[in-house]
Order: structure tokens, then C-alpha cells, then sequence
């Protein structure tokens, strides 16, 4: 079969059942906007959610563009190497972040990762974080709502600038209208719905090639060949389809990347800050955790199938690009009625993504940067309006950065060098200040502005020609490792040069010292073994390892 044309052949039921997922989360947002009385309601859900809810929105939120539409390109591009990024590239973040860093995120009572940093080191920390994760977030929102605009016009057929007006206003609306309980609620339907659009593909695909067996065949006789059926053979060098070392994969990726991510981005951290409780808070990340084992089912799968059964797919341009990896799968291989369900399951992906950047933005802004910095000590009404108006901009400015985003043929790449760039030295900063008292706040701050700068350095220097990596993947791992090991070295230097804060100022904010009560609001039933955080979270990092054996 050939690649040519997108469109899908949508009938009446496929369009009802769009029309019905609409209204839906917009009478999600309708029904949340009751509960908000005032702006921690808004922005953190008045800290009263239960971690089953939690934990599915913390894994929802990732579930964007970047994971459905980037996962799949991937594991066309690159063979099961793609699952790095679940198994080693999500989950130990995932459960070390629950178990170790969300009792001083919730423990402290900070509103925003931004605000940890304030306490932490100083407000200068805190203000180039805070501008730094709000310039991020609309870049990743940009991401996804190409992406949304992408798929309604290649497979219903509406013009660009159409589909992104729509796409962006159904967000705008349920997030300004219930807030992040708006958008958590949502985040839990669309877990939901992206399921049960990707779960027929995967399905159908997987028959229309003789099963795994026959996919495994198939794939060796594509350009990946055997070395595409493995996640780790030829990792000594880097003459596999990735292009990079295991050192790369386990330090870049694995360590810098992964833990970069999920334990600093705001965007995740915020859903397990609007927890009912302790407990719940550090079971957040971890809940999500076992989901996220199994979506490389779902992603990778498809994007093997869609390599064995699209010609000509990993064109530089036009619809055989990789990122229409499930698009072109939907077009030939669904049914009407299942097709309205994957449809709808594609569009939820993108707007839960979205959503997520969008809610993060106008916390951080509203918080960390209008109160802070431009006008303090207002009344709570004034903040919630900041909050409403900070989304609407951030959903603005999101339209504008999509186009950014259309300048990548995989949209993967660009978000992999977002994160070396701003997530990746945060990490370093982060996890050196957490865990060594004697930091100073001019350490913190030289070690994350420094960092920033080498890695979007290196990055420039590799587009313009100056350094040449095997992929930009490879580029993005070495990006983080550079950014990490320059915020390591300057804080080493800078800190003996400089006085640290007193002791009592890092209660709860510094491992060892105190401050931080795991035990003072558990509930009744949080105290049972199978929800003890450390066992759930070193169950599912077994998981990941064994989930290795078959692909290794």
C-alpha cells in the first residue's frame, strides 16, 4: 500500500462519537468549576485529590504528542531501541521521584518547582528557572497542538489554521473554566479514551502481519533489519539504529534525560502536588508507573507495523514522514465506528499533553513570576483572575509556537532537545541542592544558568555544522550529559568560594535535615503494606528489568 493521501473515509458515527468526547470534557471543566473557591484551587486542586486519580492524570499528562504521535515515528525510525525510553528513560525517575523527592515537594508546601528553588537557594534561582520552565512549556504546548492541527487536517480535512483555533480553544476553555481540576479529570478520561483508540490499532496491525512472530520476521527484511528486533545489541558502539553508546543511553538518557524530566518538570510534579495527602502524594508518580511499563504496546508496536506495511515510510516531507506513523495506520486498517474511537483517542492525547503545559504555565507565571517580581501582596480574587488570563496567553502564544514545531519530521527529536537544554541541568541543580547541604545560593544559581548555556550551545553548534553526531537523539544525550556534569563541576567551584545558607533555613528543603513529615496526615488504610510507597515503586522497577529479557 502506498502513503499517499491522509484523509481518513470518517462517516456520521465516527463524527458523533468526536462530537460526544467534546462535550464531555467540557462539561468535566463546567462541573470542576464548583469546586474552585480559590487560587490553590484552582491551580492545585486545594490539595484534595486521591492518588488513583492522581497517579492516571501524572501519566495522562505525558501521554501528548510527544508520546503517541513521537513513540510510534521512533519505533519506526528506530527499532524496540524505543523502549529505552519507558523502561529506563521513565520508570526508576518515576519511583524515585515518589519516594524520595515528593516529601520535600508536598512537605514543604511549595506551590511550583520554581518556588523549591526559592526556598532553597535565592531569587535570582528562581526567577531564571521560573522564566525558563514558562518558555519551555509553551514551546512543548506548540508541540502538541501542531500536532492536534496536523492530524484534523490530514484526516478530516480542515485547514490548518482552522484546527489549531479549535483544538487550542476546547483547552482554553476547560482549563480556564475548572482549573487543574478541569484538566486532572480530564487528563483521567483521556487516559481512558487514548486507550481505547490505540489498543484496536495495535490489535489490527498485529494480525494483518502474522502476530508478533510475523512482525518480528517482517521487520528484519526493512531497513532496521535484526538489529531493529533488539533494545541493547550493538549498544558498545554506536553502529545500531539509534546511533548511541550505552554509556549515552544509561547516563544521557536513563539518568540525566529521564530523571531531568519526571522529577523536575513541573508540568508532572504539579499533579502529584494537588495529592489529598502525603502518602498520596508519593504514590502519585509511582501509580503511574505501571501504565506506563505497558505503553510501548501501544506506541512502538505500531510504529514496527506501520514500518512493514507503509511504503516508503521515513520520507523527509509529505505524508510519509515517521510522525504519521499511526495516522496512515488508522487510514488502512480501522473500521468506521472504531476509526471515530481512534480519532478521538489521537485528539485527546494531544489536548491531555497540552493541557498539561498550559496548567504548569499558569501556575509558574501567576505564582512565581506575577506575584513575585511584578505585583505582590493582592487579594486571592486578583491571583485567580492572573491565573485565567496567564492561560489564555499561554494558549496564544502556544498557536504561535507550533509553527516552530513544524520544522522538525520528528517531532521526538525536538522535544528530546528542549529537554537537554532546560531539564537537564535543573536536574543537577536540584538534585546537588537537595542532598548537599554546605550548596550555596550562588552555586545554584551559576551551576543552572551555565548549564542551560552549555547544552543550547552544543545543540546550536551541531545544527550549524560545527559538531556531527549520528542522530539527534545521540546529540540530545551528549547535550544532558554536558549540561549535568557543567552544573556539577561549577557547583563544586563555586561553593567553597561562598557562604552557605544557615541551618535552619533548610529544614525540610535538604535530605538529612529534617522538616519533612511523611507519617502527620496519613490516612486511614494508607498504612497497609501494599500501598507502602517503596515497595510499589521497587516492584515496578523489577518490572522494568524483566520486561528487558525478551528484547534484549
Amino acid at each position: 500500500m502506498d502513503g499517499d493521501g491522509l484523509r481518513l473515509n470518517m462517516n456520521g458515527l465516527d463524527y458523533l462519537i468526536l462530537a460526544l468526547y467534546f462535550v464531555t470534557v467540557l462539561g468535566v471543566g463546567f462541573a470542576a468549576r464548583r469546586a474552585i473557591r480559590t487560587s490553590v484551587d484552582f491551580f492545585l486542586s486545594g490539595r484534595s485529590l486521591p492518588a488513583w486519580v492522581t497517579g492516571l492524570a501524572f501519566v495522562s499528562a505525558n501521554l501528548g504528542a510527544l508520546e503517541i504521535i513521537g513513540m510510534a515515528a521512533n519505533g519506526a525510525q528506530y527499532g524496540v531501541m524505543t523502549v529505552h525510553y519507558y523502561w529506563i528513560g521513565a520508570v526508576p525517575a518515576m519511583v524515585f521521584l515518589g519516594i524520595v523527592m515528593m516529601p520535600f515537594y508536598y512537605g514543604s508546601k511549595v506551590r511550583s518547582v520554581p518556588e523549591y528553588l526559592r526556598l532553597r537557594f535565592n531569587r535570582p534561582t528562581h526567577l531564571l528557572n521560573a522564566l525558563s520552565f514558562a518558555v519551555a512549556q509553551v514551546l512543548i504546548a506548540g508541540v502538541n497542538l501542531y500536532a492536534l492541527a496536523l492530524v484534523m487536517q490530514a484526516l478530516l480535512g480542515w485547514p490548518l489554521w482552522t484546527a489549531i483555533v479549535v483544538g487550542a480553544a476546547i483547552v482554553l476553555a476547560y482549563i480556564t473554566i475548572g482549573g487543574l481540576s478541569g484538566a486532572i479529570y480530564n487528563e483521567v478520561l483521556q487516559f481512558f479514551v487514548i486507550l481505547a483508540g490505540l489498543i484496536p490499532v495495535t490489535v489490527i496491525g498485529l494480525v494483518k502481519v502474522g502476530g508478533w512472530n510475523g512482525l518480528m520476521d517482517a521487520v528484519g527484511d526493512t531497513k532496521l533489519g535484526e538489529a531493529g528486533l533488539h533494545a541493547w545489541q550493538d549498544t558498545g558502539s554506536t553502529a545500531n539504529p539509534l546511533g548511541a553508546h550505552w554509556i549515552g543511553i544509561v547516563f544521557g538518557l536513563g539518568f540525566v534525560l529521564s530523571f531531568g524530566y519526571w522529577t523536575t518538570n513541573f508540568a508532572e510534579v504539579q499533579r502529584a502536588l494537588s495529592a489529598k495527602n502525603m502518602s498520596a502524594a508519593r504514590r502519585t508518580p509511582i501509580i503511574a508507573a505501571y501504565p506506563k511499563l505497558f505503553i510501548p504496546l501501544v506506541t512502538v508496536i505500531p510504529g514496527l507495523v506501520a514500518l512493514v506495511t507503509v511504503k516508503g515510510l521515513g520520507a523527509e516531507s509529505g505524508d510519509l514522514q515517521y510522525n504519521n506513523a499511526i495516522p496512515l495506520l488508522m487510514r488502512d486498517l480501522l473500521p468506521n465506528g472504531v476509526l471515530g474511537v481512534a480519532v478521538t483517542g489521537l485528539l485527546a492525547s494531544f489536548m491531555a499533553g497540552m493541557a498539561a503545559n498550559v496548567s504548569g504555565f499558569n501556575t509558574v507565571f501567576t505564582y512565581d513570576i506575577w506575584q513575585a517580581y511584578i505585583r505582590r501582596d493582592r487579594s486571592d480574587e486578583y491571583y485567580l483572575r492572573v491565573g485565567r488570563w496567564a492561560t489564555v496567553a499561554a494558549v496564544v502564544i502556544g498557536i504561535g509556537t507550533a509553527f516552530i514545531a513544524a520544522g522538525f519530521s520528528n517531532i521526538m527529536n525536538y522535544i528530546q532537545a528542549l529537554f537537554s537544554v532546560f531539564n537537564a541541568p535543573l536536574f543537577a541543580t536540584f538534585i546537588i541542592g537537595m542532598f548537599w547541604k554546605r550548596m550555596s545560593a550562588l552555586a545554584g544559581f551559576w551551576s543552572l544558568l551555565l548549564g542551560t548555556l552549555v547544552s543550547l550551545s552544543l545543540y546550536l553548534l551541531y545544527k550549524g555544522g560545527v559538531v556531527d553526531f549520528n542522530s539527534d537523539l545521540e546529540e540530545s544525550f551528549w547535550g544532558a550529559g554536558l549540561a549535568f556534569v557543567t552544573a556539577v563541576v561549577v557547583a563544586a567551584i563555586v561553593t567553597p568560594l561562598t557562604s552557605p545558607k544557615r541551618d535552619e533555613e533548610l529544614r525540610g528543603l535538604v535530605y538529612g535535615m529534617g522538616g519533612v513529615d511523611l507519617k502527620g496526615d496519613v490516612l486511614a488504610g494508607d498504612a497497609v503494606w501494599y500501598r507502602s510507597p517503596v515497595l510499589l515503586g521497587l516492584i515496578a522497577v523489577a518490572l522494568a528489568a524483566v520486561f528487558y529479557i525478551p528484547v534484549f
